[in-house]
């Protein structure tokens, strides 16, 4: 949550976050759309905003580069979960299906 503080300062997050979710295989484009689906663009990209500023925060605390954690971390984050809520998705719809694990 970005706090009330100098209208410049939220201005520039703002500005610097549109451009960040531009990028489609960054964490922060799939932060947005995440966000977006369920608040809406504009609490979505304060979201975004929020998140950068803390990135900045510890960088500069730590002395470190900043690590995207990409686009696909939230699908990576529990596999096993997100398999059995959408079987149980697909069970309540009428379907009925036998998941078989992928062949690499």
């Amino acid at each position: 949550r970005v706090r009330k503080s100098g209208t410049w300062l939220k201005t520039a997050l703002v500005t610097a976050a549109w451009a960040a979710v531009r990028v489609k295989t960054s964490y922060l484009h799939a932060q947005f759309l995440r966000i977006k689906a369920r608040r809406g663009g504009k609490k979505a990209i304060l979201a975004v905003a929020a998140s950068m500023l803390t990135a900045a925060y510890h960088m500069l605390r730590d002395g470190v580069e900043y690590a995207d954690l990409g686009s696909d971390h939230f699908n990576r984050h529990d596999v096993n979960k997100t398999i059995r809520r959408l079987l149980k998705r697909l069970a309540d719809l009428g379907c009925q299906v036998d998941p078989m694990p992928h062949a690499l």
